[in-house]
């Protein structure tokens, strides 16, 4: 049986971009990231290593955002999701970054999925 995990909301400064400046200074992100994962085992078991651990998933954000530098969001986007199916329990991973208020206050966002 598969499950849906998400972490939604993660605010995260980093320097990603490819305009002038834009990797000069860290600058706010916004992400949410939506799993499907075969956890069945945690419905019984109630241990936390039979699920897929949230401030881990949310650590492992943070960190990506933080200590890489990509010019798209679409190579940040690739590197989460390289994260996000190291877990073999993870059948379907989904990341949405946004660059909050960056065009005249509208966020511009790229979705990414991966599926095994």
């Amino acid at each position: 049986m598969k499950q849906q995990i998400a972490v939604r909301g993660i605010h995260v400064r980093g320097r990603h971009g490819a305009n002038p400046g834009e990797r000069d200074v860290p600058q706010p992100f916004d992400l949410d990231v939506v799993l499907d994962a075969d956890v069945t085992e945690s419905m019984t078991s109630d241990e936390l290593a039979d699920t897929l651990n949230y401030a881990a998933l949310h650590a492992d954000v943070v960190r990506i955002v933080q200590t890489t530098s990509y010019q798209l969001l679409e190579r940040l986007g690739n590197d989460i999701l390289d994260a996000l199916m190291a877990d073999a329990r993870v059948h379907r991973a989904q990341v949405t970054i946004g660059k909050p208020k960056l065009l005249a206050g509208a966020t511009p966002s790229v979705t990414m999925t991966r599926e095994r």
